[in-house]
């Protein structure tokens, strides 16, 4: 059987996002920011945040991202998930959280939480479910710029990294 001219194709790697992927990473969240399904992100704040992403490319384009933001010695989130429709359920979206828990991992932070609307993700990469109560008041400095401030829908989880 000849396998000449056929290409395989390569899995799509989880990278470090770089400065040229931020309009792309914009474009992508706010796309499911419209559809309700995340809130929008401004360009700048993509910027200003870039290490903080990772991405998965197909070629040129940012197919998937997601961002692990340090906020203390002992908490980060996990924001901005969002993998392209036609990319979904092919494990990408776990394999961004596998990415940033690790991130936390190495820098020694003990819990990572999230604000979602798609709770049973989370759950299934290990994630529980907590009252958004029992999240450091630190966490709460974006919240005012968000326009469902102070009615927050989103569900809150941790992951425990470290007992």
């Amino acid at each position: 059987m000849a396998t000449e001219g056929v290409k395989k194709e390569e899995p799509l790697a989880v990278e470090k996002a770089k400065i040229g992927d931020a309009p792309q990473i914009h474009k992508l969240a706010n796309y499911f920011a419209q559809k309700g399904e995340m809130l929008p992100r401004a360009l700048s704040e993509i910027y200003e945040n870039i290490r903080d992403f990772f991405v998965i490319r197909e070629g040129d384009k940012v197919v998937a991202c997601a961002a692990l933001h340090v906020y203390w010695s002992d908490l980060a989130e996990v924001r901005g998930v969002a993998v392209a429709e036609e990319l979904q359920n092919q494990r990408l979206g776990a394999k961004l959280i596998e990415a940033c828990i690790s991130e936390a991992r190495e820098l020694g932070i003990p819990q990572a939480f999230c604000l979602t609307y798609r709770a049973s993700f989370f759950e299934r990469q290990g994630f529980q479910r907590v009252e958004k109560s029992e999240l450091p008041r630190k966490i709460w400095s974006e919240c005012y710029r968000c326009p469902k401030f102070p009615d927050c829908d989103e569900t809150a989880l941790i992951y425990r990294l470290k007992e």
